[in-house]
């Protein structure tokens, strides 16, 4: 107070004596002893030089000062009753940075010691906090003005930026760093309201929020990313809504597509029995899963990329259901009644409850606005060929598709074939009349022959149905060289291709060669995915009288059965393996008494 008064008796213009500092800074000459207050860190008592930025010491240099400059340099001498060196020059960097001249104001920061500053900062944010408690004047550090501090960890954020502009990634994050550990340090518990009133801190420290994770991401560092956005969201920082809202949405995206695997976060403060994620799939699905929540409490606006990524990540975690029951809660304005219920289709066809996908098409196919559908209708005919449900209307379905498509996506055009031919395939196995039945027969091949000459890569599925639909035409050396053409394609990767040559094999008497096929088959299959392999290979075993061995086989495939049992879900998978494991069971007592099943067939 004393200074203040003595500053108001003696008349001194606060803004000329700053515009004379800024002339001094760049001259490289003192303020004379008459124009300064006295202070051990005044820049009266250092001979400042910018080198190479500065004109030559004695030549006055006209310089324009920004305003906000000269306020921010009143307010520092209204609180503190003079401008210190690093102060001066935190708003000299500040103006050399919003001229442009990025290096120059790069230079002008690396001259603040901000270990040294740091610490005063840390006491003057933590006194602020504790606004009931009596001030010691005993302290070892002075305390420093709110406007200085805000005004050092701004000049520390535009050294960031700088060393941003000039492509220094990890030095700008270090440096971006030191802010969110000086706050974090000073105030543990986070940020209180009463800092509210500070507008120019916050607006620093949401910043540097928000720059630092990026600044990780252009270093290439992708572990220090994932631990600045979870200090950035963990932490109180008194972030708005809509930028925390874009901080989760940045991490769930960067922990989906990254590709570093991170270790699961360290919740100081979680709530007994509070779920904590264990995986980045399960971290980005949660965080996404909270924007949901927001939109629908109305805190934000609608952003469709959420749901897309959300329906990424449930997808590859095979959480589907999850997915059918968030499309279910939205609101009906926000997602087309098209877009609905394709998403829901897909959603339960890859749980398996076909029947459901299939009755949530055709109530969208049947429906008069349904123009332009051709995504649906391919995946209607799908599900009819998979379950021998429909199949006219699955054919109908096709052709109008091909029809909507009119030969513009080759393919397209080509799986929507595969798909008729598939149809047709399936429709001719259900007429009573030789005639119609070769027809249809007839038909399918030529449609699935056009599906493949379209394709411009040869495609599995479709070679696939070639191959067994020449199988079941009795065509096996044309469905032989289809089946090798297709382990070759699929690498040996699906079991299907195996067992369709075994079968393949079989049908030609082929028994020895067939049963070669599976065993290879078998040594490149993990156990859990030998259950087909398994079964093939105890019937060729029966078929070559090899009745022993067959008795092994079911039992090597009862027991693969039983774990599957004891650890599948409840629902449409499990039903499968209990009805496969009675069969074998079943089959196995056949082949243990076969004298007694002979007396009790006959």
């Amino acid at each position: 107070m004393a200074i203040k008064k003595w500053i108001n008796r003696r008349g001194f213009s606060v803004r000329g004596r700053f515009q004379k500092m800024m002339k001094c800074i760049w001259s490289g000459q003192q303020l004379r002893v008459d124009d300064t207050i006295a202070s051990s860190e005044s820049l009266a008592t250092r001979d400042y030089s910018v080198s190479g930025y500065s004109s030559r010491a004695g030549e006055m240099v006209e310089t324009k000062v920004d305003n906000s400059n000269i306020e921010e340099a009143e307010s520092s001498l209204r609180e503190s009753g003079y401008l210190n060196y690093e102060e001066a020059r935190a708003l000299l960097g500040r103006l050399e940075y919003q001229k442009g001249n990025i290096e120059a104001a790069l230079h002008v920061f690396e001259g603040i010691d901000v270990s040294a500053v740091t610490s005063k900062m840390k006491v003057s944010l933590s006194r602020r906090c504790e606004q009931n408690r009596r001030r010691s004047q005993s302290d070892a550090a002075p305390a420093m003005s709110m406007h200085a501090v805000s005004l050092l960890l701004e000049a520390i954020f535009l050294k960031a930026k700088s060393l941003q502009h000039l492509g220094r990634f990890g030095e700008a994050g270090q440096s971006c760093k030191v802010i969110l550990d000086t706050v974090e340090s000073a105030l543990p518990e986070g940020l209180h309201d009463n800092f509210s009133t500070d507008c120019k801190l916050l607006e620093i420290l949401n910043k540097a929020v928000e720059l630092l994770p990026e600044l990780w991401k252009l270093a290439g560092d992708p572990q220090e990313a994932i631990l600045s956005y979870r200090r950035a969201l963990l932490y109180y920082w008194n972030l708005d809504t809509g930028t925390k809202a874009k901080l989760e949405k940045e991490f769930a995206i960067l922990l989906l597509y990254s590709g570093a695997e991170a270790s699961p976060p360290n919740l100081r403060s979680q709530m007994e029995d509070s779920f904590v994620p264990r995986s980045n799939i399960e971290e980005a699905i949660l965080l996404l899963l909270i924007l949901l929540r927001k939109y629908l409490l109305k805190r934000i606006g609608w952003d469709p990329s959420i749901v897309d990524h959300l329906a990424f990540a449930l997808s590859i975690s095979g959480e589907l259901r999850a997915m059918a029951h968030q499309v279910e809660e939205l609101d009906p304005e926000i997602m087309k009644r098209k877009e609905r219920y394709c998403t829901l289709a897909l959603c339960y066809y890859g749980e398996g409850e076909d029947i459901v996908a299939l009755n949530l098409l055709t109530n969208l196919l049947n429906s008069r606005n349904n123009s332009d559908c051709i995504l649906e209708l391919l995946l209607a005919s799908k599900i009819c060929g998979e379950n021998m449900s429909s199949i006219a209307e699955g054919i109908d379905w096709t052709r109008n598709a091909l029809a909507g498509l009119n030969g513009r996506c080759g393919q397209m055009v080509s799986k929507a074939n595969c798909l008729l031919g598939v149809l047709l395939s399936a429709q001719s196995r259900s007429v009573s009349a030789d005639s119609e039945r070769i027809l249809k027969q007839t038909q399918a091949i030529e449609v699935l022959e056009t599906a493949e000459k379209m394709m411009r890569e040869r495609d599995p599925y479709i070679v696939f149905h070639l191959c067994l639909e020449n199988a079941e035409q009795r065509k096996l050396d044309v469905a032989l060289n289809y089946a090798k053409q297709l382990l070759k394609l699929e690498a040996g990767s699906n079991v299907k291709g195996y067992v369709l040559l075994a079968r393949i094999l079989s049908a030609q008497k082929r028994f020895v060669d067939a049963e070669t096929v599976i065993n290879a088959a078998l040594d490149q299959t993990g156990k859990w995915d030998q259950g087909e392999l398994l079964r093939t290979k105890a019937k060729l075993q029966i078929a070559q009288g090899q009745l022993k061995n067959a008795v092994e086989t079911y039992t090597h495939l009862l027991a693969v059965l039983q774990v599957q049992y004891k650890s599948s879900d409840a629902g449409k998978k499990l039903l499968k393996v209990v009805c496969a494991y009675h069969r074998t069971k079943f089959i196995l007592l056949k082949l243990n008494f076969p004298k007694r099943d002979k007396l009790t067939t006959g």
